[in-house]
């Protein structure tokens, strides 16, 4: 893990200071395709569906929360059960301090050990890097393991340009018969 930094279960009592991470990319960013900022109660109720099921976690340093990842269901049917998609941020003056990485780990590790199996990240993309997206966020995710399973097409439009979204995959459990349900 990343020297001082400490991952642990998300609150909703979290909220505020992850709203104050995610509104930056939201309004400097085409990194999410949210185009207004969620208010901390908007946060609060995320976290607290979220972890009626799933893993929320958040990265702690000297000066607070530097950082959170969640995973949340794939799809909505019960054959995907085992699948899951992923989203971290990490506040943009901690950026390649290795936040990212020790939350995905962290993150990976609470998912396989609840019998999850597959971890997607949906990821704004860009042919041509301009002030608000470049490919940080797809080779991040290469180097975890992920590889790209499908591209969507100009799908997308903010601050009056077209961006394509990926879907990239890591498989984290293994695929045998008769599959456990999660817990």
């Amino acid at each position: 893990m990343t020297q001082g930094i400490k991952v642990r279960a998300a609150t909703p009592g979290d909220a505020p200071a992850l709203a104050a991470i995610y509104a930056p990319y939201v309004v400097g960013t085409a990194i999410t395709f949210e185009t207004v900022p969620p208010s901390a109660q908007e946060f609060r109720l995320r976290i607290e569906k979220t972890i009626e099921r799933y893993p929320y976690l958040v990265a702690e340093g000297a000066d607070g929360i530097v950082g959170y990842a969640y995973a949340g269901p794939f799809k909505d049917r019960a054959a995907y059960d085992w699948s899951v998609e992923t989203s971290i941020y990490v506040a943009r003056d901690h950026a390649r301090e290795g936040i990212g990485g020790a939350l995905h780990k962290a993150l990976a590790g609470e998912l396989t050990a609840r019998g999850f199996m597959n971890m997607y990240a949906c990821i704004s993309s860009t042919r041509t890097p301009d002030e608000y997206l470049d490919r940080n966020s797809i080779e991040f995710h290469e180097h975890l393991g992920y590889h790209l399973v499908g591209t969507f097409e100009n799908c997308a439009s903010k601050f009056g340009r077209w961006y394509d979204m990926v879907w990239m995959e890591h498989i984290i459990g293994d695929h045998g018969p008769a599959p456990v349900r999660p817990r």
